[in-house]
């Protein structure tokens, strides 16, 4: 429970959070250390490490590359059941509650749960919900899962309560990696109000002001990813910080 309460403390003491996505494939082994150099002079609260396929391999050898350079908690956020690293503080531990596909929903987790109490990391339970983004992102494809309609917010909220009941210590909304529309603050709004656990919004978020819309509606975690694989964006990073956090 150690990086499960530091995120609930970064809540109660911040507001909100601000987490970066990492993707190997994107942020070459080269350039990670001074990325997150760059993240945690900025105040960025915790990192996210995953993708969707690993095409350069050498998880474990990035994750400890990434520790070496934060004091920050880094967090596997894995899109395959290999994605699991000894190295890292914990691993989001998602079910895409969204869709119907029973592999993404225990078949998996199956598979991942031995791996993951072997190498004695902390499983935090993530609800994983994909919002209908206007185009088909990575997430949505290699899931092979349904969005939430992104008009429907009502059945957004019902779906992240049914999580809740189910034991979920997070919720997850989000848009896919570069998506073309983020998920709409009436349904931030509305799952925050309708659950008591704290949402994560991410996908799409590419300005400071956007982000501050979402925590204005009640997101509790930001995540941007994709936006900073541009290293001209790499300066923005302290703004995104500054209208995340409320203290």
């Amino acid at each position: 429970m150690k990086i499960l309460n530091y995120i609930y403390d970064i809540i109660e003491k911040r507001g909100a959070g601000y987490f970066i996505l990492i993707d190997p494939d994107k942020i070459p082994f080269e350039e990670a250390g001074r990325f997150v150099k760059i993240c945690e002079e900025s105040d960025v609260d915790a990192f996210l490490i995953g993708d969707s396929l690993t095409m350069n391999g050498g998880f474990d050898k990035y994750i400890i590359e990434i520790k070496k350079n934060t004091s920050k908690p880094v967090i596997v956020f894995p899109g395959a059941v290999t994605q699991v690293s000894a190295s890292a503080d914990a691993v989001f531990f998602l079910s895409v509650v969204s869709g119907r596909n029973p592999e993404h929903l225990i078949g998996k987790h199956v598979l991942a749960a031995p791996m993951i109490k072997n190498v004695g990391l902390e499983p935090i339970p993530v609800a994983y919900m994909l919002i209908e983004s206007g185009s088909v992102t990575t997430a949505l494809y290699m899931s092979g899962s349904q969005p939430v309609p992104r008009n429907k917010p009502e059945i957004a909220a019902a779906t992240a309560l049914a999580a809740e009941y189910l034991g979920m210590k997070l919720i997850y909304l989000e848009a896919g990696s570069g998506a073309d529309n983020t998920t709409p603050n009436e349904m931030v709004k509305v799952v925050s109000d309708y659950c008591s656990i704290p949402v994560i919004v991410g996908g799409g978020i590419k300005t400071p002001e956007c982000a501050k819309e979402k925590v204005d509606n009640g997101a509790k975690i930001i995540v941007t990813g994709n936006f900073f694989e541009d290293k001209k964006n790499w300066s923005l990073i302290k703004d995104f910080a500054a209208a995340i956090h409320k203290n």
